[in-house]
């Protein structure tokens, strides 16, 4: 709320950034960390990441596009909670065999998805 009566202008009740006036910078800071992730969920996160780099030297397909998608989704999720759930990992799982003639001779495949049996139990 902006009152402008009186000397000055006093804003009160934000929740957010406010800019008075012409040619202002608003810069916003926010204070805090990345959610907690165990071994295993950083285990898998890194080894994402490496799959999907690797993905970029191969030849494009339906299966490693879909594939680089659910690894995507699963790099975002495991960065915005802390770890990629039950449902993230069995649809990573299909996407990964899906995908097996690729994954099965990249170690990165083979690695992402060891970390994915380990946390889906098997």
């Amino acid at each position: 709320m902006a009152d402008n009566t009186g000397n000055g202008i006093h804003v009160t009740n934000t929740s957010g950034n406010v800019v008075i006036g012409d040619n202002n910078t608003v810069t916003s800071t926010v204070n805090g960390s990345e959610p907690a992730r165990d071994a295993r969920q950083e285990e898998l996160l890194q080894a994402i990441r490496r799959l999907r780099a690797d993905l970029g030297g191969v030849v494009p397909s339906e299966q490693t596009a879909a594939l680089d998608a659910e690894l995507s989704d699963a790099e975002d999720e495991i960065e915005g909670t802390g770890s990629a759930g039950t449902g993230r990992l069995a649809a990573l799982r299909r996407a990964l065999t899906d995908a097996g003639a690729v994954t099965g001779i990249l170690a990165s495949g083979v690695a992402v998805g060891q970390a994915v049996g380990a946390l889906l139990g098997g």
